[in-house]
């Protein structure tokens, strides 16, 4: 038998700037001031409403605990935390506790997701004189990190902060990746070329979304974050996009607000092209003020014409995609999958990964490394299969009495 009792909720904000947010409220329905201090201070730093939202629901559960076991948020101790992480695997409350066992309610990583917000949450009200903030890291000196970054030994000297309590989460996995025929294959179901009739049958918006995230690598919030003076067509040279931050109305973002340029090759381009005559025989240019300054992808039926297209709509695209093809691709495929499909094929083509990092818009190569670690490995261990051909070249040398030896000697 399990004791949840969840007096805290989230509550999604539309403040006054239009953008949205997120709180957590209490059981009087009252914003938690703690919790919407810090939550606060994230939109302050230009934090992701993604992360916001992430970071509240956690902070939600943690005062729900906090309150089932009758705990003040101000005076908690280590010994609370631990029983913080207990009661996210199990539910138990503080009367009943069930000694049957049973699966664990939420993943390992969704315990460590909920620990990481609440700490940063008490690191934060560290500086208003918590104690628990401080007690949750600890300095330390040295290590066995595989990686160490610039001006390491720095850190050396200071110290090191490290998480006191830590959740084992289970072993990295490598990311989910399409093959190219299933690429394809979920292409040619949105919009394929008749030769006959010389002209495109389906729908060309969609199959340039997912060509477009298959070819550049591009998050999902980037691609539909994307305006026509974005896109800039051959005409006799490489075609490219611009990525550039900037506000959407439906809050997609450019993770991390770094410009970059990706090129594309002259077949997405024509796509791109014969899109845009689409869209200006459906009267775009007419109904929009500025088609430079308008998104790419937009809606075409259904919702207001010609805006900008939302997440949740590709997302239901997705869904459809999945019952057409059941079978034929991977069930849970989803448009990161192209992201990661497209650094993979580029790092096995020997592509260096500080090109692959650029492209990708990850903040440090090291990212890349970590996320496709597998892939870089692979390729080194195919090439080393081909060892005999690295050593064609080399000359046996005289040894000392009239011996050889060879290249391995």
């Amino acid at each position: 038998m399990t004791d949840v009792v969840e007096p805290c909720r989230t509550q999604r904000l539309v403040l006054p700037d239009g953008a949205t947010s997120w709180t957590v409220l209490g059981p009087d329905y009252r914003v938690v001031g703690p919790a919407e201090e810090f939550l606060e201070y994230l939109r302050a730093q230009g934090s992701s409403p993604n992360t916001v939202r992430s970071y509240a629901r956690a902070l939600a559960l943690w005062w729900s605990y906090l309150a089932v076991f009758g705990l003040a948020w101000d005076v908690v101790t280590l010994a609370g935390v631990g029983g913080f992480l207990t009661w996210l695997r199990s539910g138990d409350g503080p009367d009943v506790v069930s000694i049957e066992p049973r699966a664990a309610r939420v993943a390992e990583s969704t315990v460590a997701n909920r620990l990481r917000a609440m700490t940063s949450c008490y690191r934060y009200h560290e500086l208003n004189g918590v104690p628990l903030g401080g007690d949750l890291v600890r300095l330390v000196h040295g290590g066995r990190a595989a990686y160490r970054p610039m001006l390491e030994h720095v850190a050396r000297r200071r110290g090191r902060e490290r998480a006191v309590v830590r959740v084992r989460t289970p072993s990295w996995q490598a990311p989910p990746v399409l093959t190219p025929s299933q690429i394809e294959l979920i292409c040619d179901t949105c919009a394929t070329f008749d030769a006959t009739t010389g002209r495109w049958r389906g729908q060309v918006r969609d199959r340039l979304l997912w060509s477009l995230l298959a070819e550049s690598g591009l998050r999902l919030g980037e691609a539909l974050g994307l305006q026509h003076r974005d896109w800039h067509t051959g005409r006799g040279d490489t075609p490219f996009i611009e990525v550039v931050p900037r506000e959407h109305p439906h809050r997609v973002r450019v993770k991390g607000g770094r410009y970059r340029r990706i090129y594309v090759s002259d077949a997405l381009d024509r796509l791109y092209g014969e899109y845009l005559w689409q869209l200006c025989d459906a009267g775009v240019d007419q109904a929009v003020v500025d088609l430079d300054t308008a998104s790419v992808f937009v809606n075409l039926a259904g919702g207001t014409r010609f805006a900008p297209w939302r997440p949740e709509t590709v997302y239901d695209l997705v869904r459809r995609l999945r019952r057409d093809l059941a079978g034929k691709v991977p069930t849970g495929w989803a448009p990161h999958w192209l992201r990661h499909s497209h650094a993979t094929a580029l790092l096995l083509a020997g592509v260096p990964v500080h090109v692959v990092s650029r492209r990708l818009g990850h903040a440090d190569v090291q990212t890349t490394l970590e996320i496709y670690a597998h892939v870089t490995e692979d390729a080194d261990a195919r090439a080393a299969a081909s060892w005999r051909a690295f050593t064609a070249g080399w000359r046996p040398q005289a040894m000392a009495g009239g011996g050889q030896i060879g290249p391995c000697s």
